[in-house]
């Protein structure tokens, strides 16, 4: 079975994208069974001061070193669970020394399965104000909505200053949840959990709108790709047309 790689950028969701991979192991193959996997993590603290200033080139290049060394682990593809850096992995470059799944497309292949039209995004201000969810969306036929200015700061804040250093509290919890309200006021049919992290926040009892866990997603994708379920990815970074 194909030996997958977790490209980390972020604490939190990449360790529940590696249990939830190990777990749909567990279920499905046997009791202390799953593919092979290898994480690899940069601190994404060496990366901040690149995304502050826009350079997704600089973040690219710190990625890049992550994958080398998952092909040098025995990886014959990655999964990168952090949103935000698919904006660094779509810019233009040399290939990436092994293929991956693209996480925005994962999530939005769930949306269009499950039949939803307009669909709202929860992210890193990077990934709300940014092209990948619109165009994986709308090379769908789905609408990507994003919460006002102020709701988009409060998401933000909060990915930032709690859910990344692994700070989970019901106070923040319902101001998602009010967020997510709002958002299904303007008709949204779904919500998309877009920071790797969310999920751990925002659990589906809870919601208010159906969700798409793009962490899970993308964990059970790469589980399919190892157990041949679903085809090895060709994608080796760079720009993905709608």
């Amino acid at each position: 079975m194909p030996h997958l790689g977790i490209l980390a950028h972020s604490t939190e969701g990449a360790a529940l994208c590696f249990l939830d991979y190990c777990q749909e192991g567990f279920r499905r193959t046997g009791r202390n069974e799953h593919p092979d996997v290898t994480l690899d993590y940069i601190a994404v603290g060496r990366s901040m001061a690149a995304w502050d200033s826009g350079d997704h080139a600089a973040v690219r290049r710190t990625l890049a070193v992550s994958v080398d060394r998952l092909e040098r682990a025995g990886a014959a593809f990655f999964a990168c669970p952090d949103n935000t850096a698919h904006l660094a992995l779509e810019h233009p470059g040399a290939d990436l020394t092994l293929p991956g799944l693209h996480i925005a497309e994962v999530v939005a292949d769930r949306a269009a399965a499950e039949g939803h039209r307009r669909v709202g995004v929860l992210g890193t201000r990077y990934t709300m104000d940014g092209p990948v969810y619109p165009r994986a969306l709308a090379a769908r036929g789905i609408a990507a909505e994003v919460p006002e200015p102020a709701d988009r700061e409060t998401v933000n804040r909060i990915i930032f200053e709690e859910l990344v250093n692994g700070v989970f509290t019901d106070a923040s919890r319902q101001e998602y949840v009010h967020v997510i309200e709002r958002l299904a006021a303007r008709g949204c049919d779904a919500v998309a959990l877009v920071c790797t992290e969310i999920p751990l926040l925002v659990t589906p009892d809870v919601a208010p709108l159906p969700t798409l866990d793009s962490t899970r997603l993308l964990a059970r994708a790469a589980y399919e790709v190892a157990v041949g379920e679903r085809p090895l990815p060709t994608w080796r970074g760079g720009p993905l047309t709608a």
